[in-house]
């Protein structure tokens, strides 16, 4: 009777602590979840201040790959990498289904940037794992989708906003792919920048024939860029420096966006009256 009553007792115990546990997880969770879904100012601010972060590394990320290993501080790379494991780790806190949150296309590219930065400490080649991290340029669009809250000015010029951050990320990782296919084994490319030289010259069709691709497998990546990239380039350029259309919802067809000084809709030809300041 006795041993039934203890085992009874540690029965209990261990399920209180467990429900003690489930608890704080959840007072855990309500709080983070406060902090990245949240209306109150608390909440603003802390993802104004991810933004900012976001916007930091961002820069950073690409003005590093174009320096040499030997002038990156480390200890710098460490302290981003921390931060970056903490939002991380909150995240998927924060998230109604964690595993489903942690096997999304930028949850895994933010853990490869994460290792990145920390396999500093026993890599000693940094030029692949400084191209690795453009991965983070992936985060912009999700700076662009907190940008609308913030932002009125984002608002107004959401369209060019978008096609320059779609031109940068298109730029920037045909470049890293160029400088991971190339990097040191073309005698043309030696550094991100170069490659960085190539992917602009080849994009533009300006093609100065200064660095030209000698194997196989550079001169098919050329191809590739010169098929589909120069095409999508000059349209994020023209979509960036081309009239911006307004956003003014037919009330026929519900067509949604117009030219500035569109006086019938082109889907069903119903008169607009579109505001306008005349300008």
């Amino acid at each position: 009777m006795a041993v039934h009553l203890r085992s009874h007792r540690t029965m209990t115990a261990k399920t209180s602590h467990a429900e003690d546990d489930n608890s704080t997880y959840r007072r855990l969770q309500a709080r983070v979840r406060r902090l990245y879904f949240g209306t109150d100012a608390i909440a603003r601010r802390w993802r104004l201040a991810l933004i900012a972060f976001d916007l930091v590394t961002i820069t950073y990320f690409i003005a590093s790959s174009m320096l040499e290993a030997d002038r990156i501080d480390h200890r710098l790379d460490y302290l981003i990498g921390t931060v970056l494991a903490a939002d991380y780790v909150l995240r998927l806190i924060a998230a109604a289904r964690p595993w489903r949150a942690a096997i999304e296309f930028t949850a895994l590219a933010d853990l490869i940037v994460i290792a990145s930065l920390f396999a500093s400490a026993f890599v000693e080649s940094l030029a692949f794992l400084r191209v690795v991290r453009m991965l983070r340029l992936m985060r912009s669009y999700h700076l662009l989708r907190e940008m609308r809250e913030f932002s009125s000015f984002f608002r107004a010029n959401e369209e060019i906003i978008q096609s320059t951050v779609n031109l940068i990320v298109f730029v920037f990782v045909i470049t890293a792919m160029v400088y991971v296919t190339e990097g040191h084994r073309n005698p043309g490319i030696n550094t991100y920048l170069d490659a960085l030289y190539f992917t602009v010259t080849t994009l533009t069709t300006t093609g100065f024939g200064d660095i030209t691709m000698t194997d196989e497998y550079g001169r098919f990546l050329t191809v590739l860029i010169m098929i589909f990239g120069v095409g999508l380039f000059l349209r994020l350029v023209q979509t960036i420096f081309r009239p911006q259309k307004v956003i003014h919802k037919c009330p026929d067809c519900g067509l949604s966006r117009h030219d500035p000084d569109a006086v019938h809709c082109k889907h069903c030809g119903l008169t607009l009256n579109i505001p306008t300041e005349g300008a």
